[in-house]
């Protein structure tokens, strides 16, 4: 068994998931729509080593043993049982963006260490094969596998919840700019906030409506329609994190930054603008925009008061191998 490298991009939800109906199999309550962030990454690569007495994990140039290190370890066993092996591994993955901070970084890092754990296990499976996969690992890392704008099915059951690409990188320029407002791993992780959405009175209604979002939201994507788009994320962002306020205990992830974002975002779109905010689980603020418009949306991102750092990202591809 040779080692394998992939990388993997993040992605920012436009429909978003927050709740499962099984926990084990990571199987959603209900479909989402995302876009992979090119130039955001992680890169990792796999080693099976028969020398190695357990799974090793450098995240980020530092030695992982707490819970970081027991995800990629059971993610490890699941590629085992696929290939019919129980050698350890030695894990080594990095990021060019700020990890556990409401960015996606469990997406891209359970999705690149899909492909590259296959690949050095000597499997080769295919996209929907890997999406189940990674959904395993991380419930939005199914949707890095596949390129550009995804659609994640919910599906009954394992067989039939996977991602796949609902139009290219190349079908609508687009960009993501992500306000940091902080680089601090948050309190709350999103596996810890997907279990307590039942708590939340909101959540029910917020299900039983996703079906019209998704509709609506895909159809913006096909028809490159904006202002449709932006109404409908801003909409399904802010029942998501109602539903988050409202569970048991509440999860806050919003900063006073957060909401001043959200509400600059709002008045530019009024002046004409086109601008549009969605919040993953975290305090930062991905405010999407056409290709045209970035420039002048990141220079008045940054004039904001809490704003350390402007990111920018245009549509993504899918999880690959690299030398």
């Amino acid at each position: 068994m040779q080692p394998a490298t992939a990388v993997a991009f993040p992605n920012i939800a436009f429909i978003k998931y927050w709740g499962n109906r099984s926990e084990a199999l990571r199987l959603p309550s209900n479909g989402s729509i995302s876009m992979n962030l090119d130039g955001l990454y992680t890169r990792t690569t796999v080693s099976f080593d028969p020398d190695l007495n357990n799974d090793t994990l450098i995240l980020n140039g530092r030695r992982s043993t707490g819970p970081a290190f027991r995800r990629v370890s059971q993610h490890l066993d699941r590629v085992r049982g696929l290939a019919g092996i129980s050698t350890c591994a030695q894990v080594i993955s990095s990021n060019n963006f700020p990890t556990g901070a409401g960015l996606a970084s469990s997406a891209s890092a359970f999705a690149a260490l899909s492909l590259a754990g296959t690949a050095a296990a000597g499997l080769v499976l295919s996209e929907r094969q890997l999406s189940r996969l990674a959904r395993q690992g991380s419930g939005s890392a199914c949707r890095s596998i596949p390129g550009g704008f995804v659609e994640w099915r919910a599906g009954e059951d394992d067989e039939d919840s996977y991602a796949y690409s609902i139009a290219p990188p190349s079908h609508w320029r687009l960009v993501d700019c992500i306000a940091i407002t902080s680089q601090r791993h948050k309190p709350t992780g999103s596996t810890e906030g997907h279990a307590l959405a039942g708590t939340s009175p909101l959540q029910h209604a917020r299900l039983m409506q996703a079906p019209q979002r998704l509709a609506i939201c895909r159809q913006a994507i096909l028809e490159r329609d904006f202002d449709k788009l932006a109404d409908m994320i801003e909409l399904d962002s802010n029942m998501m994190h109602a539903v988050m306020m409202t569970s048991s205990p509440r999860v806050l992830y919003w900063e006073p930054t957060t909401l001043a974002v959200m509400q600059a975002v709002r008045a530019w779109r009024a002046d004409g603008l086109p601008a549009a905010y969605t919040i993953d689980a975290g305090p930062n603020v991905h405010v999407i925009c056409p290709e045209v418009n970035a420039p002048q949306v990141i220079e008045k991102l940054e004039e904001i008061p809490g704003v350390r750092q402007v990111l920018s990202a245009r549509p993504g591809g899918p999880a690959r191998l690299v030398d």
